[in-house]
Order: C-alpha cells, then sequence, then structure tokens
C-alpha cells in the first residue's frame, strides 16, 4: 500500500467505535443502495468491456440513476466500484467488533478474517469474483488501482479503534497502528495474489487460507500479537 500523502492527517488511536455500533438512518442505508447499484453496474460493465470501454453513462443507465445521480455520489467512472470493493472490508470489522472484550487478538484477527472470507453461500462467492475481476482490470488502469488503495487506507483507519478495544488500555499506541496495518495488508496482499491466480474461492489457495497465512507473517514477530493461536 503506498504511503499516506504529506497532507493527510494519520487518525488517532481510540477505543471508540461509534460507527460501528450506530444503526443507519433510513436515507443513508438509502443512499448506500443507490451507491452499491451504481458499483455493481460498473463491476459488469468493466468485466464486460474493460474500465476503458466503459463510460459513466453507461454505468448510469445499467444502474438505472440519473448521470447527475452517479457524479453526486462518484467523482468518476472507477471511482464508482469503491462500495463493492468495501463491502468485504466493512463485513470482517464488523466480526472483529463482535468479539468479546479480553478475546485474544491474534485470535480475534484470524477468526474475523477466516468469517468474512470464507463462503457460506453464492452471494458471498458472487462478491470474491467481482473483487477478482476488478483486481485484474486494475493492473491496467491506474485509476481503479488508486480506489483499491483508498479502499485498503480507510479501512485500516477504521480498523486501529477495534485493534485498540482488544489489546487493551496498556497497549503501545505504535503497536496498535501496526497490527491495523498489517491485518490490512494481509487481506489485500491475499485478494491480490488469489486474482492472480486461478484458485477457486474455497480449498487450497483461497482467499481466506491465503489471508490467514499472510497474517501470520506480516505479524509473527510483533509483540502485540504474541499470544499463541489455536490452529
Amino acid at each position: 500500500m503506498p504511503p499516506p500523502s504529506s497532507g493527510r492527517t494519520l487518525p488517532r488511536v481510540s477505543t471508540k467505535s461509534s460507527a460501528a455500533t450506530r444503526t443507519p438512518s433510513l436515507t443513508e442505508r438509502r443512499k448506500a443502495a443507490t451507491q452499491f447499484d451504481i458499483a455493481r453496474a460498473a463491476a459488469e460493465l468493466f468485466t464486460e468491456r474493460g474500465p476503458d470501454g466503459t463510460t459513466a453513462e453507461e454505468i448510469a443507465v445499467r444502474a438505472g440513476v440519473a448521470l447527475r445521480t452517479f457524479y453526486r455520489y462518484f467523482r468518476n467512472k472507477q471511482d464508482a466500484v469503491g462500495p463493492l470493493l468495501a463491502i468485504g472490508g466493512d463485513h470482517w470489522r464488523e466480526r472483529l467488533a463482535a468479539a468479546e472484550p479480553g478475546t485474544a487478538l491474534p485470535l480475534a484477527l484470524e477468526t474475523a478474517v477466516t468469517a468474512s472470507l470464507t463462503v457460506p453461500h453464492e452471494a458471498k462467492a458472487e462478491g470474491l469474483r467481482w473483487t477478482r475481476g476488478l483486481l485484474r482490470a486494475s493492473a491496467e488502469d491506474p485509476a481503479l488501482r488508486a480506489v483499491w488503495y483508498r479502499v485498503n487506507q480507510e479501512s485500516e483507519d477504521k480498523l486501529i479503534p477495534l485493534v485498540a478495544r482488544l489489546a487493551g488500555d496498556d497497549a503501545d499506541p505504535l503497536e496498535i497502528r501496526l497490527a491495523a496495518a498489517a491485518a490490512t495488508d494481509a487481506i489485500r496482499v491475499a485478494l491480490e495474489t488469489w486474482a492472480e491466480s486461478d484458485a477457486d474461492v474455497e480449498g487450497p489457495g483461497s482467499p481466506a487460507e491465503l489471508a490467514v497465512r499472510c497474517l501470520r507473517e506480516l505479524t509473527g514477530g510483533m509483540r502485540l500479537l504474541a499470544e499463541p493461536r489455536k490452529g
């Protein structure tokens, strides 16, 4: 993941995570639904024609919205797939937020990552396949790749308070940030590696298997994550 620009304000480490527990309003849910419809339409068209062969107008038509609605939510056609790329991170942070206080951080991270990338139903498998197609397309599209990096940075920032809560009040803020960065990069690298392969969504080489492997490799030397893991 590229380093943040000099103008970016780094988040303060906090154990509070109101966004994870607050129920979205009806307006927020409708807005999110519209954004996801646009994101899905963009992903479909990128898969069929590639980003270069797709216009914002075509995405709006496929999503059933006016062009002005498209630009109300997104700056450009590549930006439109952001909600689709972000949904996996949303799910795994929700699982981590649900971990009981006192749960060992390494176990909580691995359990949340594994559960979020395991495929119990076709909808989740479809989501992973959309991600694979977008990551493959991003190899030739810098703007699409930038959206992927941005989504991962935003996910890392949101992860910090969840890690802090499980790590406890005495945890070193630097170690909390490192753990959040490592966990985010573990999933990112796992998905990118899987996208380049022909491995299935389950079994050897699957996102879940690769993510746990990446997580253990990246966090193996961290004191904050030195507690023994199960499995």
